[in-house]
């Protein structure tokens, strides 16, 4: 799958993040890896339970037009990360009218678990991005993977956004989805797609577990809806007026689906 980060670099910034967890002793997980640069300041805050948690501090406005942002996370068999932010992200046109483009690449280990929570991602006025996020689970791997897009701040239209979720379980494709917004988008407002609401996100919850006993579909309200997935996993798909009212709803998806929003 090709990707903007694939293409010849416009002018921007160019940074990348790598985290590393790995089993440690007591049953705990450390960080042998924790390292970025640019916008990537990433702290270490207190584990609960074992896991470790990656906090990731927004140091500068990122990403603008013609940015190049990577983002590199690995579990190890038997780790456990929780990765959050501080702050939302927010996609701002640059100087040059190139699109910007953000990759995050996700591995999850044997017995291992990831929950990524992300705050949202806002499309600015005039800005473009294409996001690709990627993940590879092995086969007793287990995810809650949130993703928000918010379509402009208040009072503003929407910039353009990409964005593209993948993940494979054993090797297997498992999700693939691709969804777009903005300026050049036919349709993309309709009633069809988002009528008329500004909030768009997912929850995606991988569970061994759900094996033997698969989430149920069901609609979640007017708009928002459980489907199962061909593998142990389900996701939850919500459209919403605002960032606020997107959270309600996939919080609540998630007591639903017995999905543990804190480590344990």
């Amino acid at each position: 799958m090709t990707t903007l980060l694939d293409l010849p670099a416009p002018a921007g910034l160019h940074a990348a993040a790598r985290i590393v967890a790995a089993p440690g002793a007591g049953g705990r997980t450390v960080l042998p890896v924790l390292e970025g640069d640019g916008p990537f300041a990433l702290r270490r805050l207190r584990s609960h339970a074992g896991a470790a948690h990656v906090c990731l501090v927004g140091a500068m406005s990122a990403p603008l037009g013609g940015d190049r942002l990577a983002l590199t996370a690995v579990v190890e068999d038997t780790a456990a990360l929780r990765f959050t932010t501080t702050a939302a992200t927010l996609a701002l046109p640059g100087r040059t009218g190139a699109p910007a483009a953000y990759d995050v690449r996700l591995a999850v280990g044997e017995d291992a678990t990831l929950h990524w929570l992300p705050e949202p991602l806002i499309s600015a006025r005039g800005s473009d991005l294409a996001q690709t996020v990627r993940v590879d689970l092995a086969a007793s791997a287990r995810l809650v993977l949130r993703e928000e897009q918010v379509l402009g701040r208040a009072g503003e239209p929407t910039g353009r956004l990409t964005t593209r979720l993948t993940v494979r379980r054993a090797g297997r494709l498992l999700f693939d989805q691709e969804l777009a917004f903005g300026p050049r988008v036919p349709g993309w407002d309709g009633g069809a797609v988002l009528g008329g609401h500004r909030a768009v996100g997912q929850l995606l919850v991988v569970d061994p577990a759900f094996a033997a006993r698969p989430a149920e579909p069901r609609l979640l309200g007017p708009t928002a809806a459980v489907a199962p997935l061909a593998g142990p996993a389900a996701v939850v798909s919500a459209v919403a007026p605002d960032a606020l009212a997107l959270r309600k709803l996939l919080d609540s998806a998630a007591s639903r689906l017995n999905a543990v929003l804190q480590p344990v």
